[in-house]
C-alpha cells in the first residue's frame, strides 16, 4: 500500500512540475517566446506553442499511466536540454544562480530516469505503451525453493 501511495505522489509532483511550466507558457506565452529568443532560437513564438502543448501531454501522460516510461524518457530528455540551453555553463559566470538551477534539473532527470525503468505502478495506470507492457500475475517471478 505504501509503495502505491508513493508511485501515485510521485506521479502527481511530476505532472505538476510539467503542468505549472505549461500554465507559465500560456499566461505569458511572448515572455517564453523573449527568453527563448534570448537563447538565440529562430521562430521564438511557436517554439514557445510547441513546448506548453508538449508538456500538456507529458502531464497527461504522466497522470494516466498512458505511454508512461516514454514520456519520462522524453521528458528527462527535455529538461537536459533546458538545462544546458538556459542554465548551462555559459550562463554561470553572469550569475551564480544558474548554476544552482542547471544542477537542479539533474535531480529531476534522475527522478525521471527511475521512473521510466520502473513505469508508472498497477494502480490508476492506462495500460498503453511502448516499453512498458503490463506482466500478468506471476509472471517473471522466479519460484522460490
Amino acid at each position: 500500500m505504501s509503495k502505491t501511495v508513493a508511485i501515485l505522489i510521485a506521479r502527481l509532483i511530476f505532472a505538476c512540475v510539467f503542468a505549472m511550466a505549461a500554465g507559465f507558457k500560456f499566461a505569458g506565452m511572448q515572455a517564453t517566446a523573449d527568453y527563448i529568443a534570448a537563447a538565440g532560437f529562430p521562430v521564438p513564438l511557436l517554439l514557445a506553442w510547441i513546448a506548453a502543448f508538449f508538456e500538456v501531454a507529458l502531464v497527461v501522460a504522466l497522470l494516466t499511466g498512458a505511454f508512461f516510461s516514454e514520456a519520462a524518457l522524453i521528458a528527462a530528455a527535455y529538461v537536459l536540454f533546458l538545462a544546458f540551453t538556459f542554465y548551462g555553463p555559459s550562463h554561470w559566470s553572469d550569475n551564480q544562480t544558474a548554476f544552482g538551477f542547471f544542477v537542479d534539473h539533474f535531480t529531476f532527470i534522475a527522478g525521471l530516469l527511475f521512473a521510466a525503468v520502473h513505469g508508472p505502478g498497477d494502480t490508476l495506470v492506462v495500460r498503453r505503451g511502448f516499453i512498458w507492457k503490463p506482466q500478468l500475475s506471476g509472471e517473471g517471478r522466479q519460484a522460490s525453493n
